[in-house]
């Protein structure tokens, strides 16, 4: 703990006494987040389903079972979105100049061993910090123009993207990079849905405010797509 030393005059001496310093808001700011942080359960590495077995399944999925996800198939998910991958901090979705630019929200309804809450993937540590306590889905829904699969599905992953990270560098032809990851991105999430026998599609009408609204997002971000994932309903099959 920091500390803060005072000099006090007893009789002829005089006494150092040290109190506690106040904390810095940089160690504030830590110290909330970590109270907020969730580790996620490590990601597989390998699987069973062959990746061409995975391209030939893959469908849009609307209609989803009432079953919850359990918190090491979102932890999957996730980690095939954006995870690290390298000790250079590469990523499993390809990046114009490494600058990933892309952030990932989960919006948690009915995830076993998850408060219901709006959370942001944090790639390094594979973690989460909650944005906001609370389901979220319905009003998500709403700013996706009332598409019900969004408020059904257990829970839903949220890609924006800050265009600054790459504009900076590339100008505006950035803005096509940026949109190449988001679909490299959502592809990743596509294909580990199916490798986990998940459902799920990807949404692009919405309203950006009410998405940004609903979800936390800064200022900076833009929201790009909405990937709603749930299980299955058998007839869907």
């Amino acid at each position: 703990m920091t500390t803060m030393a005072f000099a006090a005059s007893v009789g002829a001496g005089i006494v150092l006494l040290l109190m506690p310093a106040e904390p810095s808001l940089a160690q504030a700011v830590v110290a909330q987040q970590a109270a907020r942080m969730i580790v996620l359960p490590n990601p597989a590495s390998s699987g069973a389903l062959p990746v061409e077995t995975a391209l030939r399944s893959r469908r849009s999925v609307r209609d989803f079972a009432p079953e919850p996800l359990k918190l090491a198939e979102v932890s999957q998910l996730l980690w095939a979105a954006q995870g690290i991958t390298g000790p250079g901090g590469t990523r499993t979705a390809p990046s114009a100049g490494a600058l990933y630019p892309l952030e990932l929200y989960l919006v948690a309804g009915n995830v076993s061993a998850l408060a219901k809450g709006v959370y942001r993937y944090q790639p390094p540590g594979h973690s989460l910090i909650r944005v906001t306590d609370g389901d979220q889905r319905a009003a998500l829904a709403a700013a996706a123009l009332g598409q019900r699969w969004v408020s059904d599905a257990a829970a839903v992953i949220v890609v924006a993207a800050d265009y600054g990270r790459t504009t900076r560098k590339y100008g505006q032809r950035g803005m096509r990079y940026v949109h190449m990851e988001a679909g490299h991105t959502a592809q990743n999430i596509q294909l580990q849905a199916v490798a986990l026998n998940l459902g799920t599609v990807v949404v692009g009408a919405f309203d950006d405010d009410q998405v940004k609204q609903s979800v936390g997002l800064s200022g900076a971000e833009q929201p790009l797509c909405i990937l709603p994932v749930g299980r299955i309903r058998q007839a869907a099959r």
